[in-house]
């Protein structure tokens, strides 16, 4: 006999599956009411789960798997936030102007659908709308809206998140914001603003779509291809090529990857523009592929994204591998060691690109990173005499950093030219990353002895993380306050000198959700939830000053066995701890 709530559940359901303009969706919604009306606990449990509430839209815009449901990213969902931007934009319009949007969107699967109903919405609305012809990187769109000075800028991507997931970023430029801000992703208060103003009730039939009327914009081998006009515009980054460097530059052997997304063309061609004439694709991971056959999930940095890439280097005996995330806003590095291949750490190419720029930017430019990167930025732009900046973790949030020169975050992402791309982009900073290791191969050296002699003129730094995956998400709120009144008092036999609790806002940081706990030895950790995987993360790094005639090798062991102790017992922490009682969480 079905209950009350029950009843409840399969009528809203239906409802849903009635309105859905999705074919698809709709289909699969029905089928799983046929099963939830037969009594199949399985059906009613997924049934509930894509109506538990509604998908929350915030800074980073939506992400979720596709499916049926308002918990689930879908062509409704899609036009009801669309329409919920129509009335941010109108608002902040007020009828003195009309608000100009550009659309992006990658090769995930519905992704164009999604884009084309976003652009169907606000020409409906009455504004100037660009859509990309393809499937392009999301820094092309960031670079787009500042380019264009559009009001705001939607990219459908789910970036590096599992092929069955797919996503929503929101841009604002234009009038919108200020200079900082103009093709930057949103902030609160503009989050919450867009939030409250879409009706998840909205009846989908009363949403105007317009058939025709938005602007295609150029594609490739037409005049004004946009993405050749991105690639002309961030060829500024480096020197342009001449017989001085192309010598240099085509003397470098790098394999590239686009872990099946759509950075492959822009990377290769930009490299190409600049005189990196020996580029090599990892064939199998090149063309734009929703499903990402070759890895478990689509992020350079997870344990086996990167191995084709690897193995073709050693193949080639290459320089160099770049690999970019599906939506290439991220950039990831590996170099050969005495050892084999590894791959550089997201804080390593941050400190190697900020160094590299520092002495190159203008005087005014701050170096900025977020606050769960490493330290050595800051050392790196004191001893240039530049500012520098921490800021909360995100792009959103380092792209606004004042007069702004180079931002980087651990999650390898980078900014290297923020008066184009306002946002990280993996195409841009791979150029520059190429532009260094040419650099350093024609002077006799390599990346890993630039990082040596970072080390030694800034101290071993040694970084890592201990991330907890969790089902059930609100244990990641307890175990937070956890931390805050009972955090551990000593890490690797060195007592635990300061608690920062990070939800108090200070004058250099708004409010988050993070606890900062610092040792008598200069180790820091930061504890905080993932902002787009149920997630709870620790960033730990641990610091060794290096004196005359220390052993490098010797310094970065130590530091390397007392990051892995903190890890250890941080797990451990977490594990004894009576809140974990209900769930072992994956590490």
């Amino acid at each position: 006999m079905q209950t009350p709530e029950t009843n409840r559940l399969l009528t809203v359901a239906s409802a849903w599956a009635s309105d859905d303009p999705d074919p698809q969706t709709r289909r699969e919604l029905n089928a799983l009411l046929t099963r939830a009306r037969s009594a199949d606990a399985a059906a009613l449990a997924e049934l509930a789960d894509r109506f538990c509430g509604n998908l929350a839209f915030g800074t980073a815009g939506l992400r979720a798997a596709l499916g049926a449901g308002p918990m689930r990213m879908n062509r409704m969902v899609v036009r009801r936030t669309a329409s919920g931007i129509v009335r941010f934009l109108a608002n902040r319009a007020a009828g003195s102007y009309r608000p100009k949007v550009v659309v992006g969107f990658d090769a995930r699967y519905n992704s164009r659908e999604f884009a084309e109903d976003s652009a169907a919405i606000f020409t409906a609305a009455g504004f100037e709308v660009y859509l990309m012809p393809s499937a392009l990187p999301t820094p092309v769109l960031a670079w787009a809206v500042r380019t264009l000075d559009a009001e705001a800028g939607v990219m459908v991507t789910a970036s590096h998140n599992p092929p069955e997931d797919n996503g929503y970023k929101v841009y604002v430029g234009g009038r919108v914001t200020d200079e900082e801000g103009r093709g930057a992703q949103i902030v609160a208060p503009i989050d919450s603003e867009i939030a409250s103003l879409i009706l998840h009730d909205e009846p989908i039939h009363e949403i105007p779509l317009a058939t025709t009327g938005w602007t295609v914009l150029p594609g490739a081998g037409e005049p004004g291809d946009i993405e050749a006009a991105y690639l002309a515009a961030i060829a500024s980054v480096i020197p342009s090529p001449g017989e001085d460097n192309a010598r240099t530059r085509s003397q470098l052997r790098i394999v590239l990857s686009a872990m099946h997304g759509v950075g492959g063309h822009a990377m290769a061609q930009a490299l190409a523009n600049a005189g990196f004439s020996d580029t090599h694709q990892v064939a199998e991971q090149a063309a734009p592929d929703p499903d990402f056959p070759t890895v478990q999930f689509p992020n350079p940095e997870e344990p086996g994204a990167i191995d084709l890439s690897l193995a073709l280097a050693a193949k080639l005996d290459a320089d160099l591998v770049i690999a970019n995330d599906p939506d290439a806003d991220r950039c990831a590095a590996a170099v050969a060691t005495a050892h084999g291949w590894r791959m550089l750490r997201g804080d390593e190419v941050g400190w190697l690109l900020g160094d590299y720029l520092s002495i190159r930017l203008e005087p005014e430019k701050v170096l900025a990173n977020s606050i769960v990167s490493s330290r050595m930025l800051a050392s790196i732009a004191a001893a240039a005499n530049r500012a520098h900046s921490e800021t909360l973790t995100g792009f959103k949030w380092i792209s606004r950093v004042r007069q702004l020169g180079f931002g980087y975050e651990e999650a390898l992402g980078y900014c290297v030219a923020p008066e184009l791309v306002r946002d990280k982009d993996g195409i841009s900073a791979g150029l520059v990353l190429a532009e260094l290791a040419s650099l350093l191969k024609e002077a006799g050296s390599s990346l890993l002895q630039r990082l040596d002699e970072l080390a030694v003129a800034h101290g071993v730094h040694i970084t890592d993380q201990l991330s907890l995956r969790f089902t059930d998400l609100s244990r990641i709120g307890v175990l937070m306050q956890r931390v805050r009144t009972s955090a551990p008092l000593e890490l690797a036999g060195s007592r635990i000198t300061e608690v920062v609790d990070l939800t108090r806002a200070s004058a250099d940081l708004p409010a988050t959700d993070a606890v900062v706990l610092h040792t008598a030895n200069r180790a820091r950790v930061i504890v905080r939830p993932s902002g787009t995987e149920p997630k709870l993360k620790c960033y730990i790094e641990t610091v060794a000053p290096v004196g005359p005639g220390d052993s490098l090798a010797t310094l970065r062991e130590h530091a390397q066995n007392e990051c892995a102790l903190i890890k250890t017992e941080l797990a451990t922490f977490f594990a004894d701890l009576p809140e974990m009682n209900t769930e072992t969480p994956t590490i």
